[in-house]
């Protein structure tokens, strides 16, 4: 009989690609979100984690015996106007889920997907203040400074100390992957950028600081960390530990920034050391997009639900290096590996077969 996972959020970048690997590795996997989609095969569970009774009742409902996963993914999270309400919301929805879950008895392991803000600071304090030296390492404490992912940590340990399974938290960097309507996805966000630099000939420039341009980096490719979220769940060493996960390669964006310009036909423009953000830059390209999509007979006309600049920016604005370490993972075993570029450049093929950019 197939195992079964509960994702929650298989509208996102993450969830989407847990959602495949799960299935492709023969799990039986329900997908939760308040507007559910996700890859063919995802049994849909539509319900708002904000509301506990209408979440009980829709776990209860979405299969005869109730939804029963022996694995839970959490890969969303509802972005507040304030730091205090982020703690306040994305809190009480872990709680809410797995207070929800607890009457099946089913689960034995729940992933939490947060990110390197665990080590940067949340948004209002985002590369601020004394930071932990990089290569960023998970034993390195949390920032004395308030942070929602450190409320859904302390959410995730309660209930596991209090119903017994066995959890594992997951820090990527900046994902790359495949979603529409995703309010943080960089590969989209670049990808349409340079969609309208090559329909307009305006020129292809880096948006962030000289020290990103200059200092190394790393990403997170969605499928890998898929990968690793399977490989958590069903390996007994990884039970009850906090992990990085990156592509396994470092890069510098004055390479990759040419390496990008090159997929889309373009000439990158050299970096002056100005800062450029793409949200001013792409400001007023709403109605371009949509001219464009009418023009090209793309599938998406609403530029909004494709790029998230303010997101982009925040990371390749950032005023230090990031890079990150994957020691622990690698020493109990997971050993998989993804080239950044290639992620960008699969990322941009899949795009395109499907419509979403010209």
């Amino acid at each position: 009989m197939a195992q079964t996972a509960l994702i929650v959020g298989t509208s996102g970048i993450v969830g989407g690609a847990a959602a495949e690997r799960f299935l492709g590795e023969g799990w039986r996997v329900y997908g939760l979100a308040r507007r559910p989609s996700g890859p063919a095969g995802v049994t849909p569970v539509a319900a708002d984690l904000q509301d506990a009774g209408a979440l009980r009742a829709a776990l209860a409902g979405a299969a005869p015996e109730g939804v029963a996963p022996e694995v839970v993914v959490i890969s969303t999270w509802s972005r507040q106007a304030s730091e205090a309400e982020n703690i306040r919301v994305n809190a009480s929805m872990v709680r809410n889920l797995l207070d929800a879950l607890r009457p099946c008895g089913s689960v034995r392991h729940v992933a939490l997907v947060t990110g390197l803000k665990h080590y940067l600071g949340p948004f209002e304090a985002y590369g601020r203040g004394a930071l932990p030296q990089t290569p960023f390492r998970e034993e390195q404490g949390r920032l004395e400074v308030e942070n929602f992912y450190y409320a859904q940590e302390d959410a995730l340990f309660e209930a596991a100390a209090r119903d017994g399974f066995g959890w594992s938290v997951h820090r990527p960097h900046t994902v790359i992957g495949h979603a529409v309507g995703n309010a943080m996805n960089m590969g989209s966000t670049l990808a349409a950028y340079a969609s309208l630099c090559a329909e307009t000939g305006r020129p292809f420039r880096f948006p962030g600081s000289e020290v990103q341009w200059n200092g190394l980096t790393d990403m997170t490719d969605a499928r890998l960390l898929a990968r690793h979220l399977l490989w958590a769940a069903t390996t007994p060493a990884a039970r009850d530990q906090a992990f990085n996960v990156v592509d396994g390669d470092v890069f510098r964006w004055s390479w990759m920034w040419g390496r990008i310009a090159g997929w889309f036909g373009l000439e990158a423009e050299p970096f002056d050391g100005t800062v450029r953000p793409l949200e001013a830059q792409m400001a007023g390209d709403g109605p371009l997009w949509r001219a464009m999509a009418e023009r090209h007979g793309l599938a998406e006309p609403d530029l909004g639900r494709l790029a998230s600049p303010w997101h982009t920016d925040a990371d390749l604005g950032r005023p230090i290096e990031v890079i990150t370490d994957m020691s622990k993972s690698r020493r109990m075993g997971f050993t998989a590996y993804q080239p950044t570029d290639d992620a960008f450049f699969e990322l941009f093929a899949r795009l395109r077969a499907e419509r979403l950019i010209p």
